[in-house]
């Protein structure tokens, strides 16, 4: 009896001292039937229904790691735009002041037309901070649908559909379209009868 005792002591001992990241888990499905591996069909069945089981664990383990990812894009396209609506209605007040700009011209030298061109050259580099560049756009360059809008057009000798005019600039915003350049485009010359 002392023996069993002793043995009983050393097998508790042993247990407490080993990790417990050794010893096996215990089994955690209480309604697990034992399946007999003698009989073919029901092995069959049970192989069938692990397989099941071992599918869907895939599959919702893959739909998961599809859900985390995009919400992590969602989340960095987010932080990326989030200031486009602000940018957006920052653009009028810098077309204004462009416009502000090119009548100040005149006086060149004046200490007003000097502070102008200051805070352009910041308001500027805000935008650059924020990703907005503008588009580039000239007279003569063919229309683009993706980065134009045509306000309207007009008879010319020149090439259909070709840009005559920039009415307003247009920016991107990150490689983004924020905003489209307005311009007059070229129509076919009016028939002379």
């Amino acid at each position: 009896m002392q023996d069993e005792q002793r043995e009983q002591q050393e097998q508790d001992e042993q247990t407490q001292t080993s990790c417990p990241m050794d010893q096996a888990p215990p089994p955690t499905n209480d309604h697990a039937e034992a399946v007999d591996e003698s009989n073919p069909a029901e092995a069959s069945a049970a192989t069938d229904e692990l397989t099941k089981w071992r599918e869907l664990a895939l599959r919702t383990a893959a739909e998961y790691d599809n859900y985390r990812k995009r919400c992590v894009k969602e989340r960095e396209e987010f932080t990326r735009y989030a200031t486009r609506s602000l940018l957006e209605e920052l653009l009028p007040v810098m077309d204004h002041f462009e416009m502000g700009m090119q009548m100040a011209e005149k006086e060149k030298g004046s200490m007003l037309y000097v502070g102008m061109e200051m805070v352009q050259k910041q308001l500027r580099d805000f935008l650059n901070a924020q990703g907005v560049e503008p588009i580039p756009a000239e007279p003569g360059m063919p229309f683009d649908h993706n980065l134009h809008e045509a306000i309207q057009s007009e008879p010319s000798d020149q090439e259909e559909g070709s840009v005559l005019r920039i009415i307003r600039p247009g920016y991107m915003l990150k490689g983004k379209l924020l905003r489209p350049v307005n311009v007059v485009t070229a129509s076919a010359p009016a028939a002379s009868n």
